[in-house]
Order: structure tokens, then C-alpha cells, then sequence
């Protein structure tokens, strides 16, 4: 398993855009995205910090349902 990385929010939201999800919304420092699948809308809160902590890029991922390897590859 890979460590995973330190990286600023825009970084972090091309990537899930390259993953099929989209901006909703923002307010404030909080952008909303979300992903439709055939059974439910996948909903996510990205905080728009430089650089987003490791811990709570941890958590993105998992909601995402993202390895840390395929984040790699997306950036």
C-alpha cells in the first residue's frame, strides 16, 4: 500500500474530474462533488486547502471508493 501523498485541492479535484466527477458546488472553502452511478449519487466534500492533509485525503479516497495508486495515476 502506498503512502498517500500531500497535495493541494486543485490537484485533487482534476483528478476525481478525470474519474467521472463533477463540481456541484462551492461554499466557502467547501467544493461539493458528486458521481452518478446506475444504483445511487456519490457525494464528496473537498476542502479547498494548500496542501490538503494526508489524513483527510485518506478519507476523500475512501468515499471516493479510490485507491491511493489510482490517485496517482489521475494526476
Amino acid at each position: 500500500m502506498t503512502k498517500v501523498p500531500s497535495l493541494p485541492y486543485t490537484k485533487v479535484i482534476k483528478a476525481l474530474q478525470r474519474d467521472g466527477w463533477v463540481v456541484v458546488r462551492q461554499k466557502g472553502s467547501h467544493i461539493r462533488l458528486q458521481k452518478r452511478t446506475r444504483t445511487e449519487t456519490l457525494k464528496l466534500t473537498v476542502p479547498a486547502h494548500k496542501p490538503i492533509k494526508r489524513s483527510t485525503l485518506s478519507h476523500i479516497l475512501k468515499q471516493a471508493g479510490m485507491s491511493t495508486a489510482k490517485l496517482n495515476r489521475l494526476i
